[in-house]
């Protein structure tokens, strides 16, 4: 019986002298049927607690999850990285062509999460992925306004913007965000909830949303 299991990864980005090692940490359950990539916000990691725990609950669901560090430590303290949406774009990009190299999850349906900034970098690698390379796309308190107009009305993938029902500026982005959007797609408010869902019960609302989501797009497999 195949058994649950966790990798350290370093991902190369970039060539010549700005090129970084991501760090990341995939990890499978028996037999995933899907792989999510997670995108972290401006100033997060692969360490934020919110991110890991949605990632707890897609692999209880039997999916696998890679959090990764988009961004080097040293290019973490600038401020402008953490806002560069083309540099968390081609990094994001980087690290789906690994996962789909990789042998345990190059069989897997691919899906991305995105918080915040990360939200944005997923719409964009989303938009110029070919032949459903990506299955679907969801956002926690994310910024798709940062993916621009034109990236948004180009996204194939089925896509679920989740925002607190108290971020009121960030809850009107979404949804100017979700109006140029053509694809398979769902606004779902939490109620009361604020940016970083810390009310009680709003991040399992959050996980709920975002495996079901995942679920219904990526598998699992159905029997007959």
């Amino acid at each position: 019986m195949p058994t649950p299991r966790h990798e350290l990864v370093r991902i190369p980005a970039g060539s010549g002298p700005g090129s970084v090692d991501m760090e990341g940490m995939l990890e499978l359950p028996a037999d995933p049927y899907g792989v999510v990539l997670f995108a972290h916000g401006s100033g997060s990691s692969r360490f934020s607690p919110r991110n890991g725990y949605v990632a707890t609950e897609l692999r209880r669901a039997g999916m696998a999850s890679l959090l990764i560090d988009l961004l080097s430590p040293e290019e973490d303290q600038d401020t402008d990285a953490r806002f560069d949406i083309a540099l968390l774009t081609d990094r994001l990009a980087t690290a789906a062509a690994w996962l789909r190299r990789h042998p345990p999850t190059a069989h897997l349906p691919l899906g991305l999460f995105g918080a915040s900034t990360g939200a944005a970098a997923a719409l964009r690698v989303a938009a110029g992925a070919r032949n459903g390379a990506v299955g679907a796309v969801v956002s926690r308190g994310g910024r798709p306004d940062m993916a621009g107009t034109d990236t948004l009305q180009r996204v194939a993938s089925p896509t679920l913007l989740i925002v607190g029902g108290a971020d009121d500026l960030v809850l009107e982005l979404n949804r100017a965000a979700y109006a140029q959007l053509h694809c398979e797609k769902s606004l779902s408010i939490v109620p009361h909830a604020t940016h970083l869902f810390e009310e009680p019960g709003a991040l399992e609302e959050v996980a709920r949303l975002a495996t079901a989501w995942f679920a219904g797009h990526l598998g699992p497999p159905t029997c007959n």
